[in-house]
């Protein structure tokens, strides 16, 4: 290593301009050094925060393998080989995270302080040192001119004692000052060696620490262990390539293949005929919605059919809606003023008419064969296929546009009889029984041929035509909710009791005795078989509100008032042995237009216990009980009251005849007496005692004659 130049403390003193001009070439080499360390420094917390910064990334990617089983995975997520894989690399990961905390700790001490010590301690001091020298070169600069300026001919020992005296205090400081700051420099000049070269000695010794821990963690079975790794990676590659390979032959099949279904127009029927023998089917269909009295417009769904009830699913939906049931519905093929390919599903009681699109007839007449076969419950049998080909003669006949679909469907309405109690959209039981349920055994308590009610409907259409009647007598407009507005929804204000459960309704259905104990759990038995054998799982959510004076359904989300059970003609409420959600309860209604009453049993699932809704209702009928009993009571008294007072009132009357009476007979008996003439001495005559007797007895007795008439 070559001399290193050094700045002559000796001449300090003497403050030569060659003295100053070797500090000018020192200070201007302190700045460049200054420069360059403070690019160094830079250089080198690039590499530090690098080396955190892949610290704490090895270890979050430990982490995160480690954390794979925990993921809960759609597709592949119990792979137990590639979880211990992965346990493995999550093992030597975190090894070498290890390490490279390790590696940064070094860095910081090794690297990182020596350079940092060097910028912020010996620079900052040549710089402090600069700035004070600059100021004792000023001061002693200051009192040199001072003392040069002293008069010869005022001589004043005391101005000249004071500017000797600056002149030495500034010298001297200067003189020390200047010393320091060459030291300093002197000094600087080794020590940028050292600050250079020592960062660069800890960093390669970290890293040859770091490389030495890492040949120790990565040993020959690790090496083993990656071969066979490496190995499992290409056959994947190998197996996916494979797997493309045919799934593009797969591909170029299809194109061949579907090339006549890409066009929307009929297709070669002797290519692909009309399959009449489906139970089953799903596809795209335009339904029409009605957006006005007279306006409508057409939404593209996916629709598809399960059991006997057709569904239809939106894009991004998880699950189908229901759109209507199948069951001994009405189908045939329409015509439509703007629309082709059109066919009308009516429901079996009429109420609800689905009208749809499809792509090309040939989709028309295979959704109408199916939907004829689901209609006919041949979807239960064993032998589907043979039961459609039966029944695909009546399925061509429906294909066949009609415009007299009114009167198609006025003679396949089922009878009167059979409506009763179908006001659901979803039915499982029909005019005909399904062989599927024939196997059900129907104790003697329900009657047979009983249809089941899946859906809540509101009284407005059965009232429907009442309502408008009234209406036009009365001149009020009707409810369209149902609800009548002479204060019927505050008929539960006063009550005492005011209970809200949340209940969902399964079904109801005409039971035959009313009284028996078993006849609430034969009912849920029956519901339930029908709704697994129909796959009806949509249940509608309400709110059971019950009163001292009656049971409501109401809707949670219009609060409209579904259903209304007077709480006396509630026979009887209880819940399941095994299942404490399932309840019921016997309500007593007029069959309509009968003298007679039947009586249907309900049927809900709670979300708590079904015995608390039992005993609600329990006390309800109690309180209601004794509220009548107390009623009864009050009326009695009042009729009680009602008759004294009358009575009093009778006396009152019959003691102010009397008086009457009595006054007018006084009068009568006054105006029939002789007048008494004067006496002599001008007095008065005066009746005898007798004769006053005889006339009190004669009113008394005329009095007592007109009382008696």
């Amino acid at each position: 290593m070559p001399g290193i130049e050094k700045l002559p403390i000796e001449e300090t003193l003497e403050d030569s301009p060659q003295t100053r001009s070797l500090l000018g070439v020192f200070e201007e080499d302190t700045a460049a050094m200054s420069n360059y360390c403070t690019q160094l420094y830079q250089a080198m917390q690039r590499i530090y925060d690098a080396q955190n910064e892949l610290s704490a990334a090895t270890h979050l990617t430990s982490r995160l393998l480690k954390e794979y089983d925990k993921q809960r995975f759609p597709l592949g997520g119990d792979d137990e080989v590639m979880s211990s894989t992965l346990q493995q690399f999550a093992k030597v990961i975190d090894e070498l995270s290890s390490c490279h905390a390790v590696l940064s700790t070094q860095l910081a001490d090794a690297m990182m302080f020596p350079i940092t010590q060097f910028k912020e301690r010996d620079l900052k001091e040549i710089l402090t040192l600069k700035e004070v020298f600059q100021i004792s070169s000023d001061d002693h600069d200051v009192a040199i001119n001072r003392f040069s300026r002293l008069s010869k001919r005022r001589d004043n020992d005391k101005l000249r004692a004071e500017a000797v005296e600056d002149v030495y205090t500034s010298r001297k400081k200067q003189h020390q000052t200047m010393m320091h700051y060459f030291c300093s420099l002197n000094t600087l000049q080794y020590k940028k060696k050292t600050a250079l070269l020592e960062p660069l000695l800890g960093y390669m010794q970290a890293q040859i620490s770091f490389f030495k821990l890492g040949s120790e963690n990565l040993t020959q079975q690790w090496e083993d262990f990656l071969g066979t790794i490496g190995t499992s990676v290409q056959n994947v590659r190998r197996e996916m390539e494979e797997e493309v390979g045919q799934m593009q032959l797969t591909i170029q099949e299809m194109e061949r293949s579907c090339d006549p279904l890409y066009a929307p127009c009929d297709p070669d029927p002797a290519h692909s005929p009309v399959c009449r023998n489906l139970t089953r089917k799903q596809g795209y269909l335009h339904i029409r919605n009605k957006t006005g009295l007279v306006s409508s417009s057409w939404e593209r769904q996916y629709f598809f059919t399960q059991g006997g009830n057709l569904m239809q699913q939106a894009r991004g939906e998880v699950a189908g809606g229901l759109v209507t049931d199948l069951d001994n519905c009405s189908v045939m093929a329409v015509d439509s003023d703007d629309r082709r390919f059109c066919f009308q599903v009516t429901s079996f009681d009429g109420k609800k008419v689905v009208t749809l699109q499809a792509e090309s007839r040939r989709d028309c007449e295979e959704w109408i064969s199916t939907i004829n076969n689901i209609s006919k419950r041949i979807y239960l049998s064993e032998n589907a296929e043979e039961l459609a080909a039966r029944v695909n003669q009546s399925a061509l006949e429906a294909v066949t546009p009609s415009p007299s679909f009114q009167q198609r469907h006025e003679s396949m309405r089922p009878s009167s009889k059979g409506r009763v109690g179908r006001a659901s959209s979803i039915s499982s039981v029909g005019s005909e029984p399904s062989p599927a349920l024939s196997v059900l055994s129907l104790d003697a308590l329900v009657a047979p041929e009983t249809p089941i009610q899946f859906d809540i409907i509101s009284p407005v259409s059965e009232e429907n035509s009442g309502q408008s009647k009234t209406a036009s007598q009365t001149g009020r407009r009707s409810n369209p909710f149902g609800e009548s507005g002479d204060g019927t929804s505050e008929d539960s204000e006063d009550s005492i009791l005011h209970q809200l459960f949340i209940v969902r309704f399964l079904g109801s259905m005409e039971v035959r005795s009313a009284e028996s104990a078993d006849v609430i759990s034969e009912t849920m038995r029956q519901i339930l078989a029908a709704r697994a054998i129909h796959n009806i799982f949509r249940m509608t959510e309400s709110h059971l509100l019950v009163t001292c004076d009656c049971l409501k359904l109401i809707d949670p989300q219009t609060q409209v008032t579904r259903l209304r059970f007077p709480l006396s003609s509630v026979l009887q409420c209880s819940s399941h042995q095994d299942n404490k959600r399932l309840f019921g309860f016997v309500l007593s209604s007029p069959a309509g237009g009968r003298s007679e009453s039947r009586s249907v049993c309900y049927i809900f699932e709670s979300n708590n216990d079904g015995e608390k809704i039992c005993d609600s209702i329990g006390l309800a009928k109690q309180i209601a009980f004794h509220s009548e009993m107390d009623r009864k009571a009050v009326e009695k008294r009042k009729e009680h009251d009602k008759a004294k007072e009358k009575q009093q009132e009778e006396l009152s009357k019959q003691r102010q005849i009397e008086k009457d009476l009595e006054e007018q007979s006084r009068l009568i008996a006054a105006s029939s007496r002789p007048p008494n003439p004067p006496a002599a001495d001008g007095q008065f005559l005066v009746l005898s005692n007798s004769q006053s007797e005889d006339s009190d007895a004669g009113e008394e007795g005329k009095k007592k004659g007109e009382s008696e008439a």
